[in-house]
């Protein structure tokens, strides 16, 4: 549920509609596109703006309360990353899967964001509170 604005118009009517067991998508700039979920697309350059980035600024503005990424993010990439991402999960229920199992989730979300993001399997499904 929106608590706050987001500058980004497409972004805003996105997270307006962001309601109880509703999910979304944050993913990076190659994750593929999904014909049936609205994208919208704020990748402008590599890693600008960062998946953390787009999911400190939707927790600002929204209720999160269960989250997925791949369980391939946990194997492929070095303990800092692992540890921010845990850290900016403060609060929410992580899971991790495989990440075939992740990407059937996808097409039941009502929103994908694609961000810059170049980390791999940096990718996450969030469910609203």
């Amino acid at each position: 549920m929106l608590k706050t604005s987001i500058l980004n118009p497409q972004l805003n009517e996105l997270l307006s509609r962001f309601r109880h067991t509703n999910t979304i998508v944050i993913a990076d700039r190659g994750f593929p596109y999904w014909p049936t979920v609205q994208t919208v697309d704020i990748s402008l350059v590599d890693d600008v703006p960062k998946v953390l980035e787009v999911l400190q600024a939707i927790r600002a503005a929204c209720v999160v309360g269960k989250a997925w990424m791949a369980q391939e993010f946990l194997d492929n990439n070095d303990p800092s990353h692992i540890g921010n991402y845990q850290q900016a999960f403060n609060g929410v229920l992580l899971t991790h899967e495989p990440h075939d199992h992740f990407k059937r989730r996808v097409p039941d979300a009502i929103g994908l964001i694609r961000t810059g993001e170049t980390i791999q399997y940096a990718n996450m499904i969030l469910e609203s509170a």
